[in-house]
């Protein structure tokens, strides 16, 4: 990555309130998931990505056999495709067909002309999240009868404009 090239943001507002898509696979076969918890931070001297996903998502699949992912971010004219790209399964549709979104090459995975930052990474780690280990108020809001998540933490190598 050129550490020269400067990603400035609040992050805690990009996630939170603006959300995010992740990305995974290749240009031929690809799936995209709005997400809405993530983080940026440094582990092992590397800019690094944080990201979690449900096993019971599509994105997990692609998450798990591929080495790279991107997390891209969009101007809030793209709000409703990500709201749509969110709640609808990339199992039971083509959510591209209507997304109105371009796919393009990230260097060995996918992003969208329309994203306004792309993060592109490299996976290191994974780890489902044990329940026993979250508050019990954390897991009766957002774990009763759901599937867990897995934490997925990637290498920024590439940021893309």
């Amino acid at each position: 990555m050129d550490h020269k090239v400067s990603f400035t943001m609040d992050i805690f507002e990009q996630f939170d309130k603006k959300w995010a898509l992740l990305t995974a696979g290749s240009m031929e076969k690809f799936n995209t998931m709005t997400v809405s918890w993530g983080g940026l931070g440094t582990l092992w001297g590397k800019p690094v990505a944080t990201v979690y996903v449900r096993q019971s998502r599509y994105t997990h699949e692609f998450m798990d056999n591929g080495e790279y992912f991107t997390v891209s971010f969009y101007p809030e004219s793209c709000r409703k495709i990500l709201g749509v790209l969110g709640s609808k399964s990339g199992r039971e549709m083509d959510k591209m067909k209507d997304s109105g979104l371009t796919p393009e090459k990230a260097g060995e995975t996918v992003t969208f002309q329309e994203a306004e930052v792309t993060l592109v990474c490299r996976k290191l780690f994974r780890q489902t999240l044990d329940s026993a280990n979250i508050p019990a108020d954390i897991v009766n809001q957002y774990y009763e009868g759901q599937a867990d998540h897995d934490m997925y933490i990637g290498e920024v190598v590439d940021i893309l404009r």
